[in-house]
């Protein structure tokens, strides 16, 4: 019985830390055509994508993660839902003006990623 248990708060460790604790990769953009985010075991990689505001960026999406969650990306501040190919790059064009912190996910809210947009070019 004490099994159970200390499987049980193992588990409840790991959503923790996947929820709440993790802190994914990081790029900034300074003058790049594109960034590209690979879609795969859960994550966005990178998930957190600096850029400067007033500036058009594009965002290169490769989906890896046969998941039919991971088959959508949603910028749910700039009113984009786009969806995912397989195996195939998607290219998303953003033109982020405010600086602000704007989320990213899948239409499920499970994959998670965030661009942060600074005043002025870095």
């Amino acid at each position: 019985m004490w099994l159970f248990n200390v499987v049980g708060l193992v588990l409840i460790a790991l959503i923790v830390w996947w929820f709440w604790l993790y802190k994914p990769q990081s790029v900034q953009v300074s003058d790049q055509n594109a960034i590209d985010i690979v879609v795969e075991n859960g994550v966005y990689n990178p998930a957190h994508v600096r850029v400067p505001a007033g500036k058009p960026l594009k965002l290169r999406f490769l989906r890896k993660d046969q998941s039919p969650c991971a088959a959508m990306v949603v910028f749910a501040d700039f009113n984009i839902s786009e969806e995912l190919p397989l195996n195939k790059p998607k290219e998303i064009e953003l033109h982020p003006e405010k600086p602000g912190r704007y989320s990213f996910t899948c239409q499920m809210q499970m994959y998670r990623g965030e661009l942060e947009v600074t005043g002025g070019s870095q």
